[in-house]
């Protein structure tokens, strides 16, 4: 038996109420964005297109595969809600998107993936070496579209969030299959892996406009909590909601042998055979006692409690909008923190 502990009614996640506020405040946002995102689309396109067929085939098979397109689309507000009247949040926010669509690509061949959005991973259809080579065909493409805004700032802010993120993809190799991993080492690794290039979607927006440091830094600090909310809620999921909503296997962390923090909440809290069973599953991967673990994240309210840690992460962006005048930007911005923790996929 397979428990569900988000449907369930209950305060962690605030219910079915909260779930369609956020699924309405998302398509408010992407109809706010929609001129903007066409062009990104459009220039994605463009910019994807090589001489070498397995690049396009590969390249438009992972970028059309139907991701939220978060990381551009904070980008375009966040440039908005400064006033901002050019094209280069156009050019920034395609060149975002490629960065973090290589590294799925890369994540998916650590990780051995063969389901992401509810579609074949390109390395089980492609094959690593593919998968891994066209990653990096990405990756050198953000950096030539990076040096055509002729911004040092611009290229500054990109190259260190590449380089971050990359650390983070090996701390979390370093932690995977370990069950000693702290909540603090683990929150290192998301701060690193996943809500860097958040922050630095943020921060572009101010820069662009030649905005104080003040709000610059605020801007930063918004995407760093609100990426770290976002990937917190996808570490609920994992263990909570169906595969047809996560578009991943149920489960997938723990067959990765990786201690996000429900598992290492469930340790911490649970009995002895619990914290036993975990760590036994972490050390191994695999799904072979899932219903235990998951029975012991409830058991121990690991699920409220990595929610609660998201809503706190949330709250946290929030505050760092009073730097921005009224206005649907801003408005959207905060609609998009609250959709990365009240989401249900």
């Amino acid at each position: 038996m397979y428990l569900d502990p988000i449907k369930q009614p209950g305060p962690e996640r605030g219910g079915a109420a909260s779930h369609q506020a956020a699924q309405a405040g998302i398509e408010a946002i992407y109809r706010l964005t929609e001129a903007d995102r066409q062009a990104v689309d459009r220039l994605i396109r463009q910019r994807l297109r090589s001489d070498v067929v397995l690049i396009n085939q590969l390249g438009s098979y992972i970028i059309n595969s139907g991701g939220k397109r978060l990381r551009p689309v904070l980008l375009l507000l966040s440039a908005r809600a400064f006033g901002y009247q050019g094209q280069q949040h156009v050019q920034l926010a395609a060149v975002v998107e490629f960065i973090h669509t290589a590294t799925l690509l890369h994540d998916d061949v650590v990780d051995a993936s063969e389901l992401r959005r509810g579609k074949e991973t390109a390395n089980a259809i492609w094959g690593n070496e593919a998968s891994v080579l066209v990653g990096d065909f990405l990756y050198s493409r953000a950096f030539q579209m990076m040096v055509e805004t002729g911004s040092m700032r611009v290229m500054e802010i990109l190259a260190e969030a590449t380089n971050v993120i990359a650390e983070g993809e090996v701390l979390q190799l370093m932690n995977c299959n370990d069950p000693d991993t702290t909540e603090a080492a683990y929150l290192e690794v998301i701060r690193f892996k996943t809500a860097k290039l958040f922050e630095a979607a943020a921060q572009l927006g101010p820069v662009l406009c030649d905005a104080s440091a003040e709000a610059t830094v605020a801007m930063a600090r918004f995407g760093m909590h609100l990426g770290t909310a976002f990937q917190l809620i996808d570490d609920v999921l994992d263990y909570s909601a169906s595969s047809e909503e996560i578009g991943k296997n149920i489960g997938d962390d723990l067959a990765e042998g990786k201690p996000t923090l429900p598992l290492i909440h469930a340790m911490r809290e649970g009995s002895t055979e619990q914290a036993r069973l975990i760590r036994q599953a972490i050390e191994r991967g695999g799904r072979e006692h899932i219903d235990a673990v998951v029975q012991a994240i409830v058991d121990t309210g690991a699920i409220g409690y990595t929610a609660e840690a998201a809503r706190k992460e949330a709250e946290n962006a929030l505050i760092q909008l009073d730097i921005l005048p009224d206005s649907p930007y801003k408005q959207a911005l905060a609609a998009l923190a609250r959709f990365s923790v009240d989401r249900s996929y």
